[in-house]
């Protein structure tokens, strides 16, 4: 474990907390963190005209032709003096994220970097009851440690960061101001009581991760316990259900099914049902006719056929009317023909007389 020298009269160490100055240096982490604190400190208030911006240029310089000089439409064109800018800056923001573990994380290995060399020092904030430059430039004389210098103190001990703020290559922040940056850039960090405690405390929320201690039993009597209390949890909702299946809703349901509606129902389908069987005895002989018809067609001589469609058509002339009776019905009628004509000489002749 590191420990850090109390700079003042009383002579002692502090024994730093191992998971906050205890971390393996991430360069590459480090540099990511640091770069997007330097990102967010700038302004981004750079600003550019285009060509479209600035004042002017509304005439064209010289006609299209015959002056033998280049053609030009403007003279605010970003080639010509005074005129617009082209990809010029404007105002924007350069910051990026950088996850919260990744920041805390690079904080610890930043703080860990100092106590691994010996460049943290415990500043006892009391001796500075009063401003005093002097004795806060001797003290960092007495500790022999090259600047710069970063002095964290709280708002509370304002007299110390009075006595420290005037001195060459020395900073003086809050915990809670303190970044990354500034630790890694700094080369020996003194830090009050208070202050330590804060960055300390920054610095190891993110060693372990929210939650994680209640989340995941750390020892085997732990995770039993865990599995002991979930069943009266759930006993609860076991017990609910239940409860519900017990409500009267079940017996609720036989009295909607004995309802005399529903019974009524199906007393009248069956009514029109035997109102409407009388009607199929009275279509059954017109199937009764297409089976006559089929053997019909299965035999196809001319002599049979036309027997059979004559009984058809005297005894049901609605069954004979479909295509297939309508035939031989017609071939009958052949040979009254071959007799109007005689009838009709006669009649005709006996009109001519």
């Amino acid at each position: 474990m590191a420990d850090a020298p109390v700079l003042g009269a009383a002579k002692r160490t502090v024994n730093l907390d191992e998971d906050a100055f205890g971390a393996r240096f991430n360069g590459p982490l480090l540099h990511e963190t640091v770069r997007a604190e330097f990102a967010a400190r700038r302004r981004g208030s750079a600003s550019t005209k285009t060509r479209g911006l600035v004042r002017g240029g509304g005439a064209k310089p010289w006609r299209q032709k015959g002056t033998g000089r280049a053609r030009a439409g403007s003279s605010r064109s970003p080639i010509w003096t005074g005129g617009g800018t082209v990809f010029g800056p404007h105002p924007r923001s350069y910051t990026f994220k950088v996850n919260r573990k990744e920041r805390r994380a690079a904080l610890r290995s930043a703080l860990s970097l100092h106590a691994d060399r010996g460049s943290l020092a415990i500043l006892d904030a009391s001796a500075f009851a009063e401003p005093s430059t002097k004795s806060a430039a001797a003290l960092l004389q007495a500790w022999a440690q090259p600047r710069a210098t970063l002095v964290v103190v709280t708002a509370a001990e304002r007299g110390a960061a009075l006595s420290f703020r005037n001195i060459d290559r020395v900073a003086v922040l809050e915990p809670g101001s303190v970044g990354v940056a500034d630790i890694v850039g700094a080369a020996s960090l003194l830090c009050s009581d208070a202050a330590l405690a804060e960055l300390t405390a920054r610095a190891k929320s993110s060693s372990r991760g929210l939650g994680e201690d209640d989340a995941t039993p750390s020892t085997p009597e732990q995770a039993t316990a865990a599995v002991a209390i979930e069943p009266p949890t759930a006993t609860p909702e076991a017990t609910a259900t239940p409860k519900a299946a017990a409500t009267p809703k079940a017996a609720v349901t036989p009295k909607a099914a004995a309802k005399p509606k529903a019974a009524a129902k199906p007393a009248t389908k069956p009514a029109t049902a035997e109102a409407t069987t009388p009607k199929p005895p009275a279509a059954t002989p017109k199937a009764a006719a297409k089976p006559a018809a089929t053997p019909k067609t299965a035999a196809r001589p001319k002599a049979a056929a036309k027997p059979a469609t004559a009984k058809a058509a005297s005894s049901k002339p609605p069954a004979a009317r479909p295509k297939a009776a309508a035939k031989p019905a017609t071939k009958p009628k052949a040979a009254p023909k071959s007799t109007k004509p005689a009838g009709h000489g006669g009649a005709a002749a006996g009109t001519e007389d």
